[in-house]
């Protein structure tokens, strides 16, 4: 199979180049999966997973949201933030969570309890994929 080139960028830098064979992105209608010589395509992502395999290893990268565009056997993903999952500061990610919480209880206006709610799924996700990825490294095989 040929590979797939897969360009990651943020605002602030490129996190990830390089060629794979499968990209399973979340799309805003579910999980998108990019295998080469897949169809052009352009879609916005929405906060998730992100997995990328390559020769029979699998990485996991957290999304915050984005573009995702497929041409001519190469996947961009302009996204609004992204982090591997190896490097998920978990207590970080806790913290997040509680203070997204708290301003759930507490926000006045819609936009607080709006910016909250975005704020707990982004908590969320991060917290469920690196304790994923920590059982992963563990040995265990269930999720």
């Amino acid at each position: 199979m040929s590979p797939l080139r897969l360009e990651i960028v943020t605002a602030e830098q490129s996190v990830f180049s390089d060629d794979v064979d499968v990209v399973v992105a979340p799309g805003i209608e579910g999980e998108l999966g990019i295998l080469p010589h897949h169809a052009p395509l352009l879609t916005i992502l929405q906060p998730g997973e992100l997995r990328i395999k390559k020769q029979g290893e699998e990485i996991s990268m957290v999304l915050s949201g984005g573009f995702l565009e497929v041409m001519r056997n190469k996947v961009l993903i302009l996204a609004d933030t992204a982090e591997r999952a190896d490097d998920i500061d978990l207590e970080r990610a806790e913290a997040a969570k509680r203070r997204a919480e708290e301003m759930l209880r507490t926000g006045e206006t819609e936009t607080d309890r709006t910016r909250a709610e975005a704020a707990l799924r982004g908590a969320l996700t991060r917290i469920r994929i690196a304790e994923r990825r920590r059982r992963r490294s563990s040995g265990s095989l269930r999720e």
